[in-house]
């Protein structure tokens, strides 16, 4: 495993952090049972992975709980999260903090390493500055809560607004936010004021179904070339990513886009989720990959 620092937080984490949320669950979106779910964990941590991304949403506080033993405790960084609203309605300051208890006892733990707002989306950031961080600050203060972070709902904040407008405040020192090959945004507009800022950075959605699945894939560029946002050459030669594998850059387009991801710089911790034990091996290899050759890069950042 590789390690890195995560930000200017001091925390060393594996750069293959294990998503415990997403369609998979760790599992349990597909079936597994608790011990099952806490198998798939530990198989990750044996591989070297010591960041753990969880969230009251996703159902799986307690299967990180049931992990890791008191023990083992300090040599795991988790992060969760709280959502903003229930029923529609923004949660109070002590219904906040209240979420942070809660998360703290079904992770069996009397701290979290990360402590994130849920999908903050633009309009919502003033009252996260001005109800939430003061609230959550005394936590830090009591020692609940290690350090602060956001992160964003990217399919309803493509620009990364929120997270841009967060960086004028130093409350936050962890962003989780969407980054892929076909979405580079922050490539742009984010990591190089992360980095002077040293705020750490989480990956999400670095594989998604248009790396898995494609049909899909031509089916997406098609209605780009037709809207005319992409020239239409790059559909002359069938599958529009084929040159990543072809040019024998990566084994296949998903491999491709962890090696991405993980090799852009400004990228702290690329999070990867899955049900399957033997998917957990197979991402965390493409994540220790080497870097695609530079030709690759380049023609990714054009297109």
């Amino acid at each position: 495993m590789d390690y890195t620092t995560l930000g200017s937080t001091g925390l060393t984490v594996s750069v293959a952090g294990l998503g415990c949320g997403g369609n998979s669950r760790i599992g349990l979106g597909a079936g597994l049972s608790d011990a099952e779910s806490v198998a798939l964990v530990r198989a990750a941590y044996d591989l070297g992975v010591n960041f753990f991304d969880t969230a009251e949403a996703y159902g799986t506080e307690h299967i990180l709980g049931q992990a890791f033993s008191p023990s083992e405790r300090g040599k795991v960084v988790i992060s969760t999260k709280s959502q903003l609203r229930r029923n529609g309605a923004l949660l109070t300051a002590p219904e906040l903090v209240a979420n942070v208890d809660a998360s703290l006892v079904r992770l069996k733990t009397d701290y979290v390493d990360v402590f994130l707002l849920h999908g903050v989306p633009p309009a919502d950031y003033d009252h996260c500055m001005s109800v939430y961080a003061p609230a959550l600050l005394r936590e830090v203060e009591k020692g609940k809560i290690r350090f602060l972070g956001l992160s964003e709902t990217s399919p309803r904040d493509p620009e990364q607004a929120m997270l841009k407008r967060a960086l004028a405040d130093d409350v936050w020192r962890v962003y989780m936010l969407a980054y892929h090959m076909l979405n580079q945004g922050a490539r742009r507009d984010l990591f190089p004021a992360t980095q002077a800022k040293g705020i750490g950075t989480l990956l999400m959605f670095v594989v998604r179904n248009i790396f898995s699945n494609a049909a899909y894939r031509r089916a997406v560029f098609a209605k780009l070339v037709e809207q005319g946002h992409l020239d239409p050459s790059v559909l002359s030669d069938g599958d529009p990513l084929d040159f990543l594998v072809s040019e024998g850059g990566a084994e296949s387009i998903t491999d491709a886009a962890y090696r991405y991801a993980r090799h852009q710089q400004g990228a702290d911790v690329i999070l990867f989720g899955t049900g399957n034990k033997a998917h957990v091996e197979q991402n965390v290899a493409s994540i220790l990959g080497r870097p695609l050759p530079a030709p690759i890069v380049e023609r990714l950042h054009a297109l």
